[in-house]
């Protein structure tokens, strides 16, 4: 089984990582804000998408850290404090005066993480544990209520 190994350096590469994340899952002591290092990190379960057609679903133990971080702000968690399950749904990029901007980690449930960044330096890799998945993430069970939204 390869590993997957992926750099970002814009907004289309960190698209491209967080599509890989999406559907996550991780504790709130799985994230760590580095400051002496201006670095984000977290260790999450991602499911692999990548997987093919009639193979069970599985998930990959994968690092992640975001480089260069003037700040971090949460809300709905604390970050190395519990043991909370988080559900990472996406991480989105708004750029500011370039090449800096603001990296959000958005989780179910309205968590959130903002990281400011100087600019956008995103590692993720897997570090190799690979287990089956209890089944696939469902998200037909989302959009009813989405779509009923005013």
């Amino acid at each position: 089984m390869e590993l997957l190994k992926l750099a970002a350096l814009d907004a289309e590469d960190l698209a491209v990582i967080s599509a890989h994340l999406q559907d996550a899952v991780l504790r709130a002591g799985d994230l760590a804000w580095l400051p002496g290092e201006h670095r984000f990190v977290l260790v999450a379960r991602r499911f692999d998408w990548s997987v093919a057609p009639g193979e069970a679903p599985r998930r990959r133990l994968t690092g992640v850290h975001f480089e260069r971080v003037n700040g971090v702000k949460t809300r709905g968690i604390t970050p190395g404090a519990s043991d909370d399950t988080l559900s990472l749904l996406a991480v989105t990029f708004e750029e500011g005066e370039a090449p800096s901007g603001i990296a959000t980690l958005v989780f179910s449930g309205g968590a959130a993480i903002r990281l400011d960044l100087e600019c956008v330096e995103v590692r993720l890799k897997d570090l190799g544990p690979v287990w089956e998945a209890d089944g696939t993430p469902d998200h037909e069970a989302v959009r009813p209520l989405v779509e009923n939204r005013p």
